[in-house]
């Protein structure tokens, strides 16, 4: 072999030996691809583009699929193979897609969803955060003081000579009224005003009402420093959440738990009211609003 090609061996040897470091150097090959969708609403938005960002962190390529649809539309989906994780609630899981009865501790209700939707649709459900957007009751503090309300016990006592404002579907739904009699007596009000979804706290903050129908997390809780009352006697399930993410998908990238668990532990009724409330209340970006979330806690780089 002449000194020509020695030379041109050694090159090629060479270059090859550069393009197999830098192949390392990026994790050998592509970014896995993963896709993350929500449900159509400002927290599930925020959560949405929370899980996206981590992910984008932790190195792979994510595809926003955006608000899909309900939750039928996205669990059919993860079962479909059309995407592979998006933000559910436990006590949505229990009810709406295992159709089982409603439980009020939290551990025994994630236990419950968690091994269920193992066993029956291959799906993990991740950490859980201590939120819990549940089917709720709220009053200004001004007025629960005065009456002395903390409880939906106390509530019902006292019902006969208040007005109460929520959607009109509220006044006949099983987890509505109905419910809400049947479990603790009581809960007639003087009047039920049936308002639009979007009406309820204005018709609170007025004086229009003395009550209205909430969810735990709303960003109007946060904006108006309003009261939620307790459900002392259960009647709703815990509503945390967790991302739910197809068992194959898990199987082949186990980084996408360490990934994504990072955030559960900080997203509480507070701070995921005031997230909500830049969204819903100051008209913030829910993509802003998420990495803004993500950079001052740490988890990403600005």
């Amino acid at each position: 072999m002449n000194s020509k090609t020695k030379n041109r061996v050694l090159g090629l040897m060479l270059t090859i030996l550069v393009a197999a470091i830098m192949l390392v150097g990026c994790g050998g090959s592509e970014a896995t691809t993963v896709s993350v969708a929500s449900k159509g609403f400002a927290e599930q938005f925020v959560l949405g583009e929370m899980y996206a960002l981590l992910l984008e962190d932790a190195g792979f390529t994510v595809e926003r699929k955006g608000a899909l649809g309900g939750t039928p539309v996205l669990h059919e989906s993860l079962l479909n193979e059309e995407l592979d994780i998006y933000p559910e609630y436990t006590g949505t899981g229990l009810l709406t897609v295992l159709q089982m009865d409603v439980m009020s501790d939290p551990g025994e209700v994630f236990n419950t969803v968690s091994d269920a939707y193992a066993e029956q649709f291959s799906l993990v459900w991740l950490d859980p955060a201590p939120m819990n957007n549940t089917q709720a009751i709220a009053m200004t503090e001004e007025r629960a003081n005065e009456l002395g309300i903390s409880s939906f016990s106390d509530l019902s006592a006292q019902a006969s000579t208040l007005v109460m404002a929520g959607p009109p579907e509220f006044a006949e739904r099983e987890d509505g009224l109905p419910g809400l009699q049947a479990t603790y007596g009581g809960f007639e009000f003087g009047d039920y005003l049936a308002v639009d979804f979007g009406l309820r706290y204005p018709t609170l903050m007025s004086g229009d009402a003395d009550a209205v129908v909430a969810f735990g997390t709303d960003g109007e809780i946060f904006a108006n420093g309003l009261r939620v009352l307790t459900d002392d006697k259960g009647l709703y399930p815990p509503y945390q959440v967790a991302p739910v993410v197809r068992q194959s998908v898990l199987d082949e990238n186990p980084e996408i738990a360490d990934a994504l668990n990072k955030v559960a532990p900080l997203l509480n009724d507070a701070t995921m009211q005031e997230l909500n409330n830049r969204v819903t209340g100051e008209g913030l970006e829910p993509e802003d609003v998420a990495r803004d979330f993500l950079v001052e806690n740490g988890l990403i780089d600005g």
